[in-house]
């Protein structure tokens, strides 16, 4: 059942998606008279479609490949690498006996509708669900610093005070863009009263990418002993819920994370734990599991979060200023990429590593549509990317066109075409391989 919902939600983005920035060049076209012989969302790869019917000049279908889609749009060189009709003279109703401006308004129209899109969705889960976050302020005994935390220079019971010299409002901004994709990132930290300044290395985010566990700090966090599971260790022992744990062999427990510490130094050992219960103090011996566990759950300390919900008029800017962030955040991870300080394979998915890391195995609308409108982005974003066969390419060819005042050869328009799809196909064939071997083999 998870992996349908991962594919059902994968397969429903994708459709959103693809309909409308198709529907965007569709629309342009028609609005300029100019005929458009096909309108498939998804391909129909060697002809195999899974549905389509025909009203006037146009054949609407559904290919079987969900690895895009398209409209060929006559008289225009595109990943038909049909030119046939381009031997003749142009018709009144061709893209290519249009001006240059109307075509470039036509090429564009996808890449604007996605981002039209992305603001709308934004907007609308702004309006819906509101922001919810952590307040850094709520962190009041710090971080719980990971191994590679501690490498790069933060400790554990370290305060967040700032990223590169600006206060830390949310506690998310530790693991946000500014930290992940910046360069010389400084993390001003509240050490036992002192001020302290990390700066991070430049090879963090491979780092982070490459580690064990994903969570580069968590806050740290008082507990006490929660539901007790029966016929393990600590219940043998009589723990009960609502004891706070306060030492194990004599070493001071104070935070969730001491205990897991502590239990991973004595597994497989029996312990001698103070426990304080109904303000008095009894002393228990425990079985420690050779994984370091002794069988509760725990009742961690209560964290405020704090909730803003935004009004219609609110939520437009706000929408358009996160997708802005999406469109920059990429441009980023894109240096990054070509620098080398991410590498291609942990930044580069195909369709599996898109339903299953990112629209996950739980129908979640909030997470569907926060999905949909960080892809929505993305693909405006990668059309725009001046590479033959995507939108971007044919927009760089109208551009010069406009330039010189008459149009770019055809044998160069074809060339550039196969170039283009060979690297997009290549890429495709890629995003696929490292799918399988991230996600499946490995």
């Amino acid at each position: 059942m998870t992996v349908i919902i991962m594919i059902a939600q994968m397969l429903l983005g994708l459709s959103i998606l693809v309909l409308l920035h198709e529907w965007g060049h569709f629309a342009a076209a028609r609005a300029f008279n100019i005929r458009v012989e096909k309108f498939y969302v998804f391909f129909d790869a060697w002809g195999k479609k899974l549905f389509s019917f025909k009203k006037g000049d146009t054949e609407y279908g559904i290919g079987w490949l969900p690895l895009g889609g398209y409209v060929k749009i006559t008289g225009m060189v595109d990943e038909s690498l049909d030119t046939a009709q381009l031997k003749s003279a142009p018709e009144p109703y061709e893209f290519r006996s249009k001006p240059a401006w109307q075509r470039l308004i036509v090429m564009l129209g996808g890449v604007t509708v996605n981002a039209i899109l992305g603001v709308i969705i934004f907007a609308g889960i702004l309006m819906y669900w509101g922001e919810k976050f952590i307040p850094n302020s709520e962190l009041k005994h710090g971080i719980v610093a990971s191994e590679l935390a501690q490498e790069v220079g933060l400790q554990t019971g370290d305060k967040l005070v700032s990223i590169n010299g600006e206060p830390v409002i949310k506690f998310d901004e530790i693991m946000g863009s500014k930290v992940l994709l910046g360069d010389d990132v400084s993390i001003g930290v509240d050490r036992n009263g002192e001020s302290v300044t990390i700066v991070l290395p430049n090879d963090f985010t491979k780092r982070l990418l490459n580690a064990e566990k994903s969570s580069f700090v968590l806050p740290r966090m008082a507990f006490k002993v929660g539901e007790v599971m029966s016929g393990m260790p600590a219940a043998e022992a009589g723990l009960m819920t609502g004891d706070e744990i306060k030492a194990i062999n004599g070493i001071s427990i104070g935070f969730f994370d001491e205990l897991q510490a502590t239990l991973q130094e004595f597994k497989g050992q029996s312990i001698e734990m103070e426990v304080l219960r109904a303000g008095q103090s009894n002393m228990l011996s425990v079985a420690v599991s050779d994984a370091g566990t002794i069988g509760f759950y725990p009742e961690l300390e209560a964290m405020e979060t704090s909730f803003k919900k935004y009004g219609f008029f609110e939520s437009i800017p706000a929408g358009a200023t996160l997708a802005w962030n999406v469109v920059a955040d990429n441009i980023k991870g894109f240096g990054k990429v070509f620098s080398g300080d991410i590498p291609v394979e942990k930044s580069l998915g195909g369709p599996i590593a898109i339903a299953k890391k990112m629209y996950g195995g739980v129908w979640d609308w909030y997470r569907f549509w926060m999905t949909t409108g960080l892809l929505s982005m993305i693909l405006a974003f990668m059309n725009l990317l001046p590479i033959p066969a995507l939108d971007g390419g044919h927009v760089v060819f109208l551009l010069i066109e406009m330039v010189i005042r008459r149009p770019v050869g055809e044998k160069v328009m074809l060339v550039a075409q196969y170039v283009g799809m060979i690297l997009v196909i290549s890429l495709m064939v890629f995003a696929f391989g490292n799918d399988i071997w991230q996600h499946l083999l490995k």
